[in-house]
């Protein structure tokens, strides 16, 4: 005998299937898009990467070992954004990027950006409750919120956003184009993820790892970056104002 309401969750118009829609389109079913460089093109997009990767990670460590309250930080971070994103407009040309849409049309891949940004988001927040109890990892994660403590919290909410738009410029931009096929999706997430060591923050590192993923998917569907940034607006965004009420009730 049917159940109409496990029909309702487990059908094709259900909750289940309403997601599984979502996934396809947003992250597994790429657009079609003829995106191909010649070997000069794509030879001074990686040499042009690998010089901009280097010297942007070298800036964010030397950015993020600034002292909380200095006033410094500021352009130390937007010195960081302007590495990429003058690093991946020098590379060679962007895209913003299409999406598959579940009626079977394309988008700009605004709101799945944002869906999927507030999905990593909101499983970084459970996370974030459990990590402010465990004080070896509460200690180096504390640091980086005194920025916004000792700081204005709108001036690092502006230079997150701009620092976030640059990297996503960079890293699934430029150096997602200037890897092979095979590899360019986890080869862009990690080098993203590499590029946090400096930092001296394990789960930054690991927070870049989750992110580039994400984003890097969302990359390889659209063919552009406009998804991404979208994506990673949303969840650094809101990990800066979520974090410190999150921590606050881990004391």
């Amino acid at each position: 005998m049917a159940d109409p309401q496990r029909d309702g969750l487990l059908g094709p118009g259900g909750l289940v299937g309403e997601v599984r829609a979502f996934v396809d389109a947003a992250l597994l079913h790429p657009v079609e898009r003829d995106h191909t460089e010649t070997t000069a093109q794509l030879r001074r997009r990686r040499i042009v990467v690998t010089v901009t990767a280097i010297a942007g990670a070298l800036a964010l460590g030397a950015a993020l070992a600034i002292r909380p309250g200095d006033p410094l930080f500021y352009p130390a971070t937007l010195g960081v954004a302007a590495i990429w994103a003058v690093g991946a407009f020098a590379s060679g040309r962007l895209h913003l990027g299409r999406a598959h849409t579940r009626s079977g049309g394309q988008s700009r891949a605004v709101l799945q950006g944002f869906l999927l940004g507030a999905a990593l988001l909101g499983i970084f927040v459970l996370g974030a409750f459990v990590v402010s109890r465990i004080p070896v990892l509460r200690g180096p994660v504390e640091g980086l919120l005194d920025h916004a403590r000792f700081g204005s919290l709108w001036i690092v909410a502006l230079v997150t956003a701009i620092n976030g738009i640059a990297e996503e410029l960079f890293f699934r931009g430029a150096t997602y184009a200037a890897l092979d096929r095979r590899w360019n999706l986890a080869g862009s997430t990690v080098l993203y993820a590499a590029s946090t060591l400096f930092s001296g923050v394990p789960l930054l590192t690991f927070a870049a790892a989750c992110l580039g993923l994400l984003t890097g998917a969302q990359r390889r569907v659209t063919g552009g970056v406009l998804g991404p940034i979208v994506s990673h607006l949303t969840w650094s965004l809101g990990m800066l104002f979520a974090l410190p009420l999150v921590f606050s009730t881990g004391v």
